[in-house]
């Protein structure tokens, strides 16, 4: 831009993005995907038992329940740790710490978020919203983790692990352990997969004091962890299937998420963690669309109503 003496000037200052948007990308909404197709697995499973037949505003419901309770756990776990994040080269760069997004407008964010997951539980059954308060504790107590034991990674596992539980209490409105059955796999494959991620914030963790498996044991050992935990959730899916009488549709999904595993750390390996973010969004989220699409399609041949 050039001024009317001639000197040149700066153009035009660039918008700022909305604050909805900046918002969206605070909290990285898209995300949802890792543990909302296990809880459609619960809800579906619960309604083909209940009476065989798809139940649309209750499956609604449960997914605003999931996204509004997601978005409010996101938003804490970045007002907690704005200050940690301003110190990792990774995570400089979080729109708290530029100042994209204020830390009132994430709190305002993150308490409208939090009032829709209580008004959704509400309007499922009186039991959900009786237990909702329990969902949120293990989604605020995660970030305060990592101050105070090397295995956070852990407490996110419980968090996430809740998913399947409560979309199956939100159909039935009652108790099942096949539910757990799902929650703990997905649980405990959260909690694996979140070991590898915490793999590339070593050195900034240690340098911070921030504990993790890998700051304390070394990569290897978080590595060696995350396979574990990924024989586990295998596991724990195939006693879900052998519970719920599962086909061979689902039996396929479950082959294919084996073969992800395999891939997935195939790829990441202790001197070579160039391909994490590969392993960690689009395995993972690859992991719970393929489960998902075989779990409807196994439930529609046997019988649900869609």
């Amino acid at each position: 831009m050039t001024t009317a003496d001639g000197v040149v000037g700066p153009g035009p200052a660039p918008q700022a993005p909305g604050k909805v948007k900046a918002f969206l990308r605070l909290v990285m909404i898209e995300h949802s995907v890792f543990a909302l197709p296990f809880a459609y697995i619960a809800a579906l499973t619960a309604m083909f038992r209940l009476d065989g037949t798809m139940h649309w505003v209750k499956l609604l419901l449960v997914t605003i329940c999931m996204v509004g309770l997601r978005t409010f756990a996101m938003a804490a776990n970045r007002i907690i740790d704005r200050e940690i994040d301003a110190r990792n080269p990774r995570t400089a760069g979080r729109e708290l710490v530029t100042g994209a997004v204020s830390v009132r407008s994430a709190w305002t964010g993150a308490g409208m978020a939090l009032a829709v997951f209580l008004g959704s539980a509400a309007l499922l059954n009186p039991l959900c919203l009786a237990l909702a308060p329990l969902a949120v504790i293990p989604m605020v107590v995660y970030p305060y983790g990592k101050r105070f034991t090397n295995f956070p990674h852990a407490i996110l596992g419980v968090a996430q692990a809740m998913g399947p539980v409560g979309a199956w209490l939100a159909v039935t409105g009652t108790w099942s352990w096949d539910a757990v059955v799902l929650g703990l796999a997905v649980g405990v494959w959260i909690g694996g997969f979140d070991l590898i991620f915490a793999c590339q914030d070593v050195a900034a963790d240690r340098a911070e004091g921030v504990k993790s498996v890998p700051a304390r044991f070394g990569i290897p050992a978080a590595l060696w962890g995350a396979r574990g935990a990924h024989a586990v959730t295998t596991g724990l899916l195939a006693w879900y299937a052998v519970r719920t009488d599962a086909g061979p549709f689902f039996w396929s999904g479950l082959v294919i998420v084996v073969a992800a595993f395999l891939y997935e750390h195939t790829i990441v390996t202790p001197h070579d963690l160039s391909r994490l973010n590969r392993a960690f969004f689009t395995v993972n989220g690859f992991i719970g669309i393929a489960l998902f699409v075989c779990a409807v399609l196994d439930l529609a041949a046997r019988g649900l109503s869609l």
